[in-house]
């Protein structure tokens, strides 16, 4: 039996090598399944029954890392500051001045030999030692912990490296030819050929230094800029709350509510947590969490999330989750989860660069022994392996998949999208169907009053007033989309009396004294109220179609055919096409009848063919079609937002999850839309295509660079100081090519802005069935 996953954060590591370290060493121990993430500094452990934290945290420090458990989020209330957490960037940040400030005057006397005064070599000791000293020591001292512990990483490299160059430098102005007065070389881009005793290569171990320093803070920074959207979403929570207690308000911490607790909500403050409206009516801002950009009105008995800003009038609101519960926790949670993961590329580089390191190792000592061999001279043969040692650090092989994935999650939680794995993006690439549940997905999923057919001399107007307010009475839900319709094109509905339900037929009651009917025909003929040959046919044409028809009659007659019908989303036929761009087929599947299935389908652009229409289905068989469609050698995306779509979704060689659904259906997913709009599918499909795009553009340049780059330094065509120069250059492209995502934009709909007084809505109601 497992339990977990367990999260630890990792200390100490400096590059892809580390972390492929710690993960051998984790999944080294019975009944431990791990995956460490070095962007992330995060290792995610699948545990079994008997192994303990301690355990695990033993493991990685025998290994030469720290390791804990990550620290809750803190409320940054009591900081004002722009930024409230320590800055771990600081001390790489001085090395880097410092190494900045000393190297280029000892890089440019090496370049320049108009600048190498009498003993200009001298000078460059002075500033090149603490370089190498001071501000390459991260380095050597990530060497000298691995060493302790029989492991070579990337900073082994480093390390020998400069090191190299820096002892060689000593030994010819000590113990050689290069500290005497007047001592002038050039600076070329050929291997040099000669004793040594005349070459000094401070200007590499300086440079090489700075170089890689400059890197790794670059790609510090980049990777706290790619994080930003979790931590942005972790900090929208409201910090405190008001809670209602013996009738008054008590502003406690958010972490002291409890769920059933009632707390109050002013315009403008953020909603605690998600709860249930019991009391006042208001606009909700929910851009920050759906993208929408219209305010929803909520009332008594309407679901809030937390997070939202109350834009209107004051609410009283009962907290239904908390904490790692709510909504916004659980958006974070996937988030991360995704950020966490690797995919299977991701994988190969990591076995790749965990063996990387010994075999350039080798490799640097082969050139050395060859050019020794070849009878090159030291110091030729010196300077084509010390080049090799540093033209192979292969840190932008360890960042190439991390950074763009996290960068496509975080622009994706931005826009609505929640990918749950890096395999999702995988997924994505070769999918070629996409199965879309029609009721809540297609459809709004409510009842929805479309038109009104009147006899000759009746008023639309005052059909739709009479019928909408003996429906009104009704909880029904088709008279309450009569009545809902009613009220917002004829204003307020008068009172009902003698109202009276009529078991499978319809309703009665007396309306500002005339007595009306509403229901199917045959009750107002029980009434003698008989069908006109217009009212007729529009009651055919609305069966037809799929819709609900509802006769109304008063004073004698039948006066108007009433119809109604669960409503194609406006946005849905756009989506369609953006399926179709994408190279996908759609195919909409609904327990629904055929009539109804077709007459969605063509209204939204889908072929009506039995193979792109399945109607009729039970929510049992909607796995069954997903499975069928597979065996015909399809891969298949499903969309869905129900209970009844939670096995197909998992089913599906990928899941897409409509956010407006249940919970049950989220997590079947691979992919949530926090939207309600069906073009967000599109959009997520074009997100993920592009986040694996760009990872393999990473991993083709990390490799093709150190492919290219090592020969040229084994041959000695490589000076030290550019070798370094090209290393850190490479895993800065990286991540600039990763943060080329954030760009990334949406074709559904304006991004939500940023500041609580802009228009937002939660998404739309719909319930779970099909």
């Amino acid at each position: 039996m497992t339990t977990g996953p367990i999260e630890l954060a990792i200390g100490g590591m400096t590059c892809a090598s580390c972390a492929a370290r710690v993960e051998r060493k984790l999944n080294r121990m019975d009944g431990v399944t791990a995956t460490v993430n070095y962007a992330t500094e995060k290792a995610t452990v699948t545990v079994s029954e008997g192994v303990t934290v301690e355990d695990l945290i033993a493991t990685v420090e025998k290994t030469g890392y720290t390791a804990a458990l990550p620290e809750p989020p803190r409320p940054a209330e009591t900081d004002t500051r722009a930024d409230a957490e320590p800055d771990e960037l600081r001390p790489l940040r001085q090395r880097l001045i410092t190494s900045v400030v000393l190297s280029v005057p000892v890089i440019a006397m090496a370049m320049i030999p108009a600048l190498q005064f009498d003993n200009w070599q001298w000078l460059s000791l002075a500033l090149a030692g603490p370089v190498v000293t001071y501000a390459g020591w991260p380095f050597h001292r990530a060497a000298l912990v691995n060493l302790r512990h029989g492991a070579a990483t990337m900073d082994t490299l480093v390390s020998l490296g400069t090191l190299a160059a820096f002892g060689w430098s000593l030994w010819a102005l000590f113990l050689g030819e290069a500290g005497m007065p007047g001592m002038r070389h050039g600076f070329e881009f050929s291997m040099t050929r000669g004793d040594g005793s005349m070459n000094i290569y401070l200007e590499a171990a300086a440079g090489v230094t700075m170089f890689i320093l400059a890197g790794r803070y670059f790609e510090a920074r980049s990777k706290r800029r790619a994080g930003a959207a979790l931590r942005a979403l972790l900090e929208l929570g409201a910090k405190d709350v008001s809670v209602l207690r013996d009738g008054r308000e008590e502003r406690v911490p958010i972490d002291r509510l409890a769920v059933g607790d009632l707390f109050a909500v002013r315009p403008g403050e953020k909603i605690a947590t998600d709860g249930e409206v019991v009391e006042g009516s208001s606009a909700v801002d929910a851009s920050m969490l759906t993208g929408e950009s219209v305010p929803v009105e909520v009332g008594p008995g309407d679901a809030v999330a937390g997070a939202t800003v109350n834009a209107g009038g004051r609410l009283v609101v009962r907290a239904t989750r908390i904490g790692s519960d709510t909504r916004l926790a659980q958006m974070a949670r996937l988030v991360e989860e995704a950020q966490t993961g690797k995919a299977r590329v991701q994988r190969l580089a990591d076995r790749i660069s965990g063996v990387f390191v010994p075999v350039v190792i080798a490799l640097a000592v082969a050139t050395l022994g060859f050019w020794l061999g070849s009878g090159a001279g030291a110091a030729a043969a010196f300077t084509a392996a010390v080049a090799v040692l540093i033209i192979a650090c292969p840190c932008a092989l360890g960042l190439a998949t991390p950074t763009a994935l996290m960068v496509g999650t975080g622009r994706g939680a931005q826009l609505g999208i929640l990918i749950k794995g890096p395999e999702v993006l995988e997924s994505t690439r070769s999918i070629d169907t996409v199965v879309l549940d029609k009721t809540g997905t297609v459809t709004t999923g409510t009842m929805t009053l479309v038109d009104v057919v009147t006899a000759d001399g009746v008023d639309a107007g005052e059909a739709l007033r009479l019928a909408g307010a003996l429906e009104n009475a009704s909880e029904h839900p088709i008279a309450q989309a009569i009545a809902r319709g009613a009220a917002e094109r004829v204003g307020d509905l008068p009172a009902v009396e003698e109202f009276a339900n009529v078991e499978g037929l319809g309703v009665q009651g007396v309306v500002e004294g005339h007595g009306v009917l509403a229901g199917r025909p045959r009750l107002l003929a029980e009434w003698s109220h008989h069908l006109t040959p217009e009212l007729e046919e529009a009651m055919a044409k609305a069966q037809a179609l799929g819709h609900t028809a509802v006769a109304v009659g008063w004073d004698g007659a039948a006066r108007a055919v009433i119809t109604v019908a669960d409503r194609i989303k406006p946005t849905s036929p756009e989506a369609i096409e953006r399926f179709r761009a994408l190279g996908l087929r759609p195919v909409l599947l609904t327990g629904d009848n055929e009539t109804v299935a077709r007459t969605v389908a063509a209204e939204v652009g889908i072929d009506p063919g039995p193979d792109t229409v399945i109607a009729e289905v039970l929510p049992a068989d909607k796995v069954d079609v997903v499975k069928r469609l597979q065996a015909q050698g399809r891969t298949v995306a499903m969309v869905g937002d129900g209970v009844n779509d939670a096995a197909a979704l998992a089913q599906a060689d990928l899941g897409l999850a409509m956010g407006t659904g249940t919970d049950v259906a989220i997590e079947a997913s691979d992919l949530t839309l926090v939207r309600g709009d069906l073009r967000a599918a599109a959009d997520a499909i074009r997100l993920s295509r592009r986040t694996l795009a760009t990872i393999k553009g990473n991993l083709f340049w990390a490799f093709a660079y150190n492919v290219a780059a090592l020969p040229l330094a084994a041959a000695g065509l490589l000076n030290p100081m550019i070798a370094g120069g090209a290393m850190a250059f490479s895993s800065v492209f990286v991540v600039g090519n990763s943060l080329r995502l954030r760009r990334f934009r949406s074709l559904t709909a304006p991004e939500p802005e940023t500041s609580a007084s802009s228009p937002s809505s939660s998404p739309e109601k719909v319930p779970a069935s099909s």
